[in-house]
This record gives C-alpha cells, structure tokens and sequence, in this order.
C-alpha cells in the first residue's frame, strides 16, 4: 500500500517539480548504509564492530578448543594412549602454552589424589575383600607394644 500511494504522490511531485531535483534512487538502489538507516562513516564503523567481534568470539572459541585439547593429551599421557595429532595442532594454533579452567584442574587433581590413594599400600590392602583394616591396625600396634616390652626385659639391651 505504501509503495502505490509513494509512486502515485512521487510521480506527481516529480512532475510539478519538473526533475529540479536531481536523479533520485529507487529504494532498490540505496547503498546498504542508507537500507540500514545510517551515514556511510556510522555504517563502516559499525562494520569494523562485527569485524573485531567475530574475531574475539573466534579468538575464544579456539582457546576453548585448545584448553579440552590439552585435557585430553593429560589423559592420553597419563593412561599411555597414542597422542592425536589434531589437539597438538589445536594448542599450537594458540600459541602452544594453554591452562586448564579451574574447573577442570580441579578434577584433574581429585583424580591424582583418588589415583595416589589407590596406589599406596592402605589403598591396596582396601581393595582385598574380606580384610579388616582396623583389626589389622589393633594387631600391629599390639604386636609393637610387645617387641616393646620384649626389649625392656632382655638383658642385653
């Protein structure tokens, strides 16, 4: 409806005016400043804003990537599993040196410490069944108080 009451009244102005005017654009020839509502130097602006945003998000992005790629060769590492050669190169893109997040150097220590547990001698005699730690503990102590008093007796010492 605008466009007809637009072309009717502009060709009328047109006419009564004489093309005084100049030549002016149809709306399909408007630069794209112009479609946006903008001058040229607000329109550029605006473009190198989306630019530098788009490069900060992708500047994220890859760090993000980097960081589960250096998560993943830790655990490669550790359980001796072949390295991948894509995660090298993601950690290179950024610049090789990535940190963890918090949150995932968190888990990763819980994980050592469960590990370093587990790997110690208590941690080993828990995974026997049937083993009752405490009474373990009750005899040894009790075995220690007797080389104890043992030793006191003997007539060497």
């Amino acid at each position: 409806m605008a466009f007809m009451v637009k072309s009717m009244v502009g060709g009328q102005l047109k006419n009564l005016t004489g093309g005084l005017g100049g030549e002016e654009k149809s709306e399909g020839e408007k630069s794209p400043a112009e479609a946006q509502g903008m001058t040229r130097e607000e329109y550029e602006e605006y473009q190198r804003q989306l630019v530098e945003e788009k490069m900060e998000r992708d500047a994220q992005f890859a760090q993000r990537k980097a960081e589960r790629a250096t998560f993943r060769s830790h655990f490669r590492d550790k359980y001796r599993l072949p390295k991948n050669e894509t995660d090298d190169n993601q950690i290179q893109l950024v610049g090789g040196d990535v940190e963890l997040p918090k949150e995932l150097a968190k888990m990763i220590e819980q994980d050592n410490e469960e590990e370093e547990e587990k790997n110690s001698v208590i941690g080993q005699l828990s995974n026997i069944q049937n083993l009752d730690l405490d009474s373990l503990k009750d005899k040894a102590s009790a075995t220690l108080e007797d080389l104890k008093q043992s030793a006191e007796k003997c007539a060497m010492m």
